[in-house]
């Protein structure tokens, strides 16, 4: 266990538009280029709360030193490492977090330069935004530097075409403007849903509803909280051509098949009786 410095707690009204939840674990250069992309922001009246589910003292490092390099506000959250407690994590950011306004991220994700801004644009009451994200091979996550997000070069199609990225019909969510990013979030197949890696609503939906259940591992977790919102009346629009991040490379080792038919057994509950709210999240009465 450490200790963690530099924290900046509000406890008073919020002043800020937004709270960004950025969820990681032991990935301290993806989250590390991740912080370059919301010192970059076109919008800046927003706070970034990292919700950190167990990670060695290297993250705490480079959480330290974005920290005192920056004006921007960040508030680290650690929890000590015993498995998978994401949902754990992310319900203690939510009860920090100082604005009604929320977007939930991972630590390696790279926001483009509207990302903030665009969330707040399209923002409206009884509704949540479902994002986008664009998957980058290991080469280009690699390549990505501090002047590349600050100069959005990494955001350009033939910048990714030049650095391992190959052409397809997903790299529309880098291309789309005006009218194309209209259609193509009206007609995609893709349903809205609570993905974690890039979605925003309002905080006191999520408090209505409990928060993430705490019980559920790996896999499906923040669609269970999506689907509980919807139960409650939420709808969820696509708006994944236009709030765009660049999804850096990793494996995923804590993915195991007794964890996912656990939390498919939670989500079909979810489902078939309607549930709105859940025993084991924010607030537990054990």
């Amino acid at each position: 266990m450490y200790g963690l410095s530099k924290i900046t707690i509000f406890v008073t009204m919020s002043t800020f538009d937004l709270s960004v939840i950025i969820s990681t674990y032991n990935q301290p250069k993806w989250l590390e280029k991740v912080l370059w992309g919301y010192e970059f922001q076109t919008e800046i009246n927003f706070e970034i709360i990292i919700a950190d589910d167990g990670s060695t003292i290297e993250t705490k490092k480079v959480v330290d030193n974005f920290i005192a390099s920056t004006s921007m506000t960040i508030m680290h959250i650690w929890q000590e490492d015993n498995g998978f407690q994401k949902t754990k994590i992310l319900n203690k950011a939510i009860k920090k977090a100082s604005s009604s306004y929320l977007i939930f991220t991972d630590g390696d994700c790279i926001p483009r330069h509207d990302f903030v801004e665009t969330h707040l644009r399209l923002k409206k009451d009884n509704c949540f935004l479902s994002g986008g994200y664009f998957k980058l091979p290991s080469i280009t996550s690699n390549t990505i530097t501090r002047a590349n997000i600050e100069h959005q070069e990494c955001f350009k199609l033939k910048w990714l075409l030049e650095n391992g990225v190959k052409k397809s019909f997903k790299t529309n969510k880098i291309t789309a403007k005006g009218f194309k990013t209209w259609f193509l979030n009206a007609f995609t197949p893709t349903k809205a849903t609570f993905d974690g890696m890039n979605v925003s609503g309002w905080k006191q939906d999520i408090l209505d509803v409990n928060g993430f259940d705490e019980r559920m591992q790996y896999g499906g977790e923040d669609r269970e909280l999506g689907k509980r919102l919807m139960n409650k009346g939420i709808t969820f629009k696509q708006v994944r051509y236009s709030a765009i991040c660049l999804h850096l490379y990793h494996e995923r080792p804590y993915k195991n098949e007794e964890a996912l038919q656990f939390n498919s057994s939670i989500r079909k509950l979810t489902k078939k009786n309607k549930l709105v709210y859940t025993d084991f999240g924010i607030n537990q009465s054990n």
